[in-house]
Order: structure tokens, then sequence, then C-alpha cells
């Protein structure tokens, strides 16, 4: 079936996408020719990450387009929808800081993290800084050198910050706006890419404090210069037209590709972004699309520099932005200097990526032939804890593909409040998969549970009331607590795996996970409880009153280290003078 439907696809440009035995998509890619390009995985001599994919192909679908660019835009989106597993797929929680320059109503610095920045967005934003304790340090130093507005909210009166000529008292005096002009001058510029103005700002505070014989704040200024020269010189380089723009390039070897990307901001290189997949399709095909999905993320510059190969009218379009290939001068050496970064990058790491591969990905294709699974894409991971009859807690874990996923992780606080570990697994069981079947969320195809015969039966039963017919295996560890054998949920049988196998390793490594994360929530518990125990003994702090707290110290340090006034936005100012007094003596005591 397949081998005709394959002579039946067109001679036109589209995306295509390859999908499993349950009809799941895995892979999604675009061609200039739909016919040559998915033709070539059953009749090439695929090997790799591919050979590995095309193993998995029982069908196949595609979407045919009239142009290239429009092939691209449709393939973004749809590993935007279905998120295939072989695909290229960024880091969900890398976004880089960036410095916020807020004017109106009064002026501000913070240090911030945006995704899906775009052109049209009005926010005065610098960077991005890969470094995120630069930009701190930056916003830190310009604080201290300007009076900007440095509190939240809008205090009644002014505060220490105004008293050491840190702030402008914003809160009750009529401020000098040709000042505040001056200043916001000075900060932008410098924040534009003038260095001099900070350096001279910072040699003119020196001289001030060594004036007035304050010695110790002039060398911990001179520290920061020497700080902030370290920074500038290491992030220059000879471009002085001051237009953001980003180099692209890459080296691919061993299968594996390597994207660095350079951030150029105001002249000078303020750092970069690497990344390593493994390579499915055409080269060119894969870097041009990595290169769209990566700005639906980060900041989209002024200009793109290329490396000669990839498609500068597509990405242009796409992202309307200026996009080409340099062909001499400072801007193609840019270009070469990414080259070189993407290969030391792949170089260094490949031992580390091959032997992860086997830790993760290859025991995870081991452990899908030793249970006799046609597909292993997901791993459910239960644990329950409890310690003396209290804080009854469960937690799952995922992996997907052999590596964790923890945006998927849960944390269960289970009602039974006594040691039962039998009737705890099936409350979190029913609770999970209860609500997958009706959120339609996504299932797994193994369901690993702490413990043995007991715990697997529990999850069963449960199972099969949902009428669901997932895999279930159970991890029992030995006296000295670690994993010691994999028990089959369907025969109670042992299944044999040598302790120094990747296996081995691999379940040792998913039950250790799951562990540490339900005892970490246990933990979180137990101190909230004690720390609710501890606010019972203050008059005036009732049940809302002790969930704020705790919300926001989260710790019984944390609330003995807040002033009068901090604590004053959630009890009044007697009650935060008594418990602030109970806290010491308690302290004192202990």
């Amino acid at each position: 079936m397949l081998k005709e439907k394959l002579k039946t696809i067109p001679h036109l440009p589209g995306s295509y996408q390859m999908r499993n035995v349950h009809n799941n998509i895995i892979y999604v890619g675009k061609a200039k020719d739909l016919f040559k390009r998915v033709n070539s995985y059953f009749k090439g001599n695929v090997t790799g990450k591919t050979a590995k994919m095309v193993s998995e192909v029982v069908d196949f679908t595609y979407i045919t387009t009239t142009t290239e660019q429009e092939a691209f835009i449709l393939e973004l989106n749809l590993i935007k929808e279905y998120n295939p597993k072989y695909n290229i797929l960024l880091k969900d929680d890398k976004s880089y800081p960036y410095i916020e320059y807020i004017s109106k109503p009064y002026p501000k610095l913070k240090v911030a993290r945006y995704l899906n920045i775009k052109k049209k967005d009005k926010k005065m934003l610098f960077g991005p800084y890969p470094n995120a304790y630069a930009a701190r340090k930056i916003v830190s130093l310009i604080n201290r050198l300007y009076p900007l507005k440095k509190c939240d909210g809008m205090p009644k009166k002014v505060c220490l910050y105004y008293h050491i000529g840190e702030c402008l008292g914003y809160c009750e005096k009529n401020v000098n706006q040709e000042k505040l002009q001056i200043m916001e001058n000075e900060i932008l510029g410098f924040l534009k890419g003038d260095d001099k103005i900070l350096i001279n700002k910072i040699m003119e505070k020196i001289n001030a404090f060594s004036e007035n014989l304050n010695f110790e704040a002039a060398i911990e200024l001179k520290k920061e210069l020497q700080y902030i020269k370290v920074i500038l010189d290491k992030q220059r380089v000879e471009l002085h037209d001051y237009v953001n723009r980003d180099v692209i390039s890459y080296y691919f070897d061993e299968g594996i590709i390597s994207v660095q990307i350079l951030f150029i901001r105001n002249g000078k290189i303020i750092g970069g972004n690497n990344d390593k997949f493994y390579l499915i399709s055409d080269v060119f095909d894969e870097v041009n699309s990595y290169i769209l999905n990566f700005y639906t993320k980060h900041e989209i510059p002024k200009e793109l520099l290329l490396m000669d190969g990839l498609n500068a009218d597509v990405i242009s379009n796409i992202l309307n932005t200026k996009a080409y290939i340099p062909q001499k001068g400072n801007k193609k050496n840019l270009v070469e200097m990414a080259s070189v970064n993407a290969k030391i990058s792949l170089e260094q790491e490949v031992k580390i990526i091959r032997n992860n591969e086997k830790r993760s990905v290859l025991a995870n294709e081991e452990l899908k032939d030793l249970l006799k699974l046609s597909v292993l894409d997901r791993i459910d991971s239960f644990d329950n804890s409890n310690l003396f009859g209290s804080f009854a807690v469960s937690g799952m874990v995922v992996f997907k593909n052999g590596n964790p996923c923890k945006k998927e992780y849960r944390k269960y606080k289970v009602s039974i409040d006594k040691n039962d570990d039998y009737n705890t697994m099936k409350e979190v069981i029913y609770r999970r998969y209860y609500r997958a079947l009706v959120d339609k969320l996504e299932l797994p195809e193994l369901i690993l549970v702490d413990g043995g015969e007991n715990q697997i039966r529990a999850c069963k039963e449960v199972l099969n009331s949902l009428h669901l017919n997932i895999k279930v295996c159970g991890l029992k560890k030995d006296e000295h607590h670690r994993t010691s054998e994999l028990i089959d949920g369907d025969t109670l049988e042992k299944l044999e795996i040598a302790k120094n196998s990747n296996l081995f390793h691999y379940l040792t490594r998913i039950q250790d996970e799951v562990h540490r994360y339900t005892i970490n929530y246990h933990k979180t518990l137990r101190d909230k409880g004690s720390i609710a125990s501890v606010l019972d003994n203050i008059d005036g702090i009732g049940k809302i009153r002790k969930k704020e707290l705790i919300k926001k110290y989260g710790s019984l340090k944390k609330m003995s280290e807040a002033s009068v006034k901090e604590l004053q936005e959630i009890i009044p100012e007697q009650v935060a003078i008594n418990l602030i007094k109970y806290l010491k003596e308690r302290n004192e005591a202990h």
C-alpha cells in the first residue's frame, strides 16, 4: 500500500507528515518537490536518526502549496500544532533577558524576559543578554549612578534612596523635567552603545567619594568599573553602524547539525545561542526551519547575516526583516566566525551527545523491545510519599523518547491520610487518567509504579475500570533503597536486566527522578505545615492572613528577616511587631 501511495505523490512544493502505527505525526517536513523528497526516505540509503524515524513510519500524508515559502510557513505551523518527536524542538524555557527602560510615569530600569518580541512592540528593550548576571549587574550599576525610581508602587513618603541621593523622590517631590531628560539621554546613550557616558559617570562618582574620604565606596565603584570594562571589551567587534543584527551559521558532521547564532547589538557581540540536533531531512531545509522556529520565540533584529546556502529570500519574507548572505568584508568574517564556533561546539560535545543517546534514546528502544511494545514514546512514572501517616502525596514524572519532560510533571495531594499504598495508588491513577480522558490529554505507552505486585494491581484495576489498555510495570528497590528489578505487570514476573547495562541505568534514573520529585513536594508541604502551626500562636493571624504570609515568604526565616513595614502589607502593625518578636524569641530558644 505504501509503495503504491508513493507513486501518486505530485511533483509540487508542500509539507509532508510521517505517521506511526497509532496514526500520530512523528515528523513534519517541507520540500520543493514532494515526490522526490518523500520517495527518498524509502528508496535511498538512509542512516542514523533518519533510518530510525523511517522504521516507525506506517503511513504519510501531505499538503501541497504553490510556493516554497508557503511550504515553510505550513511546516512551521504543523510543527507547532503537533510537536512531532523527530522535529527540532526548541526548549520552552529558553528566553534571554533584556534590559527594559520605562520612561512613564517615572524613569525605571529592570531586567525582563519576553517571548515573541515583535517590531511593533513599543517597549524600550536592549539585548538580548545571554549572560543574565551581566544584565542584572549593569542595571544595578546604573541604578546606583542615576536617581531612577527603585521601589514598587507609590509610597506616601520618600524613602532611604532619596536621602542618599539615589532617587529624586518621585512620590512627593516636583521633579525637574530638564534633569530627567538629561538623565534619560545619558542612560539610553549608554544602552545604545556609547560606553564613555557610563565610564565617565563612574569616574565622577569615584572622585567625589575620594574627596569626601569615602574610600570604601570609591574602591567598590572602581571594581564595578573594571567589571564593566571587561564586559565591554569582550563584546566589541569591528562594526560601527550600530545596527542590531544576528549572524547565523552552522556546521554538520556525523549526522548532527550545530547551529550558531551571534547576537550583535549596537556594534557589539553580546553573546550567542548554539543548538545541536540530528539530521532527518536536507541540511539546508533543517537549518532554514530551525531559524524560522527560533524567531517565533526570540527578538527579530533589523538584519540577519546568513551562511551561504541558506534561503535568505524566504527567511526575509517570512520574518519580515532584512536577511542576506554577505560576500566580503567584516560581515562575511562574522559569518565565518559563527561557523568556527558552530564547529568547535559540535566537536567538543559530539561524544557527550552520543553517550547521552545511548543512555536515553537507545535505552528507551531497548525497553520497548524487552516489553514487546510497538511504540514507546512516553513513560509516566509514579511514586508515593507518606511519612508517619501525614501529608500523603504522590508525584508523576514523564519521560519522552528517553528524556525527562518536566513541563508534564504533576504533584498530587492525596485525600487518604494514612499509610495505605494500595488505595493511594488507586486514587492517583484514577485522578490522572480520568482527567486525561476528559481533557483528551496525551496517554503513555508505559506506566511505571514504584513497588511490586500490590501497586501494579491497584494501577491495573483503575485502568481496567476506565477501559484503558496501557502497559504497567513495577520498579522494586532492594534493602539499600536502590533499583533492583523490573516487574512485568501482565505476568508479575521479574524481567532480567544486566545491572551494568544502559537500560538498567535508564530505569534507575527514572525511579530516582520520580522519588526526588515526590519527596521534594512532601517536604514542601511539611515545611508549610510547620509554618502554619507556628503562625497559629500569634493573635491576629487567621486562616486568610496565614495563607498570604506563607505564599509571600515561604519560610519562617524569611518572615523573621522582613521589616514591620513589609509585613504590614498583609497584617496590622502591632500583629507584625508581635510576630517578629515571637520569631526572634523562638530562634534564640533553638
